[in-house]
């Protein structure tokens, strides 16, 4: 186990590296920051001297050496907008978007799990119909109409959750629930899906051949195998929403790193830009380790080798 992490820690490092070299790549060939920072009447000598100023002046290895040390460090530079450094600033933002988050994935966990068993155990039923049908809806909906919606029924008409902003535990239901719609529909149809196959085994006729509660089956046996493909897409979702919830913290103004990264993208800001990838590819990572850990606990036979 401990041999396994440490490969996967350095595999996730060498992740971080690659997405890291990457976006520095990309992002200067996006555009010239000294551009959009510059207003129109600024001469070119004062320009040049702007451009000495951010260290774009250098050669680009030069460039990429400064970038990699400060990767190592946590220290990406001033942003350009602000003049505060640039990872605090995003590091800064993301309680936000990891409080958003967790509230999301928390309510899709809450009803797509016991949906996806009621849909399998039923299937061809009323409440299998019923919940197939907030399954379509759930995948069809767009993030951003249903968040428009949500805030003009429950701020608008009734006046009962705020809209936007950041106070309390109330101004996270419309965003969280809003994230979590189409996660509950995703979860709903993969536990129904890998239920169904799981109930149709041979060991889950021979339990029930033994007298054995119809409960206790479903629940202890054939549900403990079927969660092994949800916690991989529970994982991915989870690190999706991570990187992901930026038009969600638009539309609720909230104070989150995706808004702050989009703003920043807007402007050409390079050093919260990277701060930001950074900070996602190494969460990716981890979350994805943390999955990988989770097979033990749910399915037993799984090995792990260094």
């Amino acid at each position: 186990m401990i041999g396994y992490v440490i490969r996967r820690t350095i595999q996730a490092v060498a992740v971080v590296w690659i997405v890291a070299t990457l976006v520095f790549a990309m992002i200067h060939l996006a555009g010239d920051p000294v551009a959009v920072l510059a207003p129109e009447q600024m001469s070119q000598q004062a320009r040049q001297e702007l451009r000495r100023e951010l260290g774009l002046d250098r050669p680009l290895y030069v460039q990429y050496a400064r970038y990699l040390d400060g990767v190592a460090h946590g220290d990406l530079g001033i942003s350009y907008y602000t003049d505060q450094p640039a990872m605090r600033l995003v590091v800064g933002r993301l309680h936000v978007t990891a409080e958003l988050v967790l509230c999301s994935m928390a309510i899709a966990l809450l009803f797509g799990l016991p949906f996806g068993v009621l849909s399998a155990v039923y299937p061809g039923g009323a409440i299998d119909r019923a919940l197939r049908v907030v399954s379509a809806l759930g995948s069809s909906v767009p993030t951003f109409f249903l968040g428009i919606v949500l805030i003009l029924l429950f701020s608008v008409e009734v006046s009962l959750l705020p809209s936007s902003g950041l106070g309390s535990w109330r101004n996270f239901v419309l965003p969280a629930f809003t994230l979590a719609f189409y996660r509950i529909a995703l979860f709903t149809r993969l536990i129904r899906t890998t239920l169904l196959d799981e109930l149709s085994n041979d060991y889950v006729r021979t339990a029930r051949a033994k007298g054995l509660a119809e409960t206790t089956v479903v629940m202890r046996h054939a549900l403990r195998n079927a969660l092994l493909p949800f916690v991989t897409v529970f994982g991915l979702q989870f690190g999706q929403l991570l990187g992901g919830a930026v038009i969600t913290e638009t539309i609720f103004a909230l104070p989150g790193m995706n808004r702050l990264a989009l703003d920043a993208m807007l402007r050409l800001d390079y050093p919260i830009i990277l701060s930001y990838v950074i900070v996602v590819a190494a969460i990716f990572s981890f979350i994805n380790l943390v999955v990988d850990l989770v097979y033990g606990l749910v399915d037993p036979r799984v090995r792990y080798e260094a």
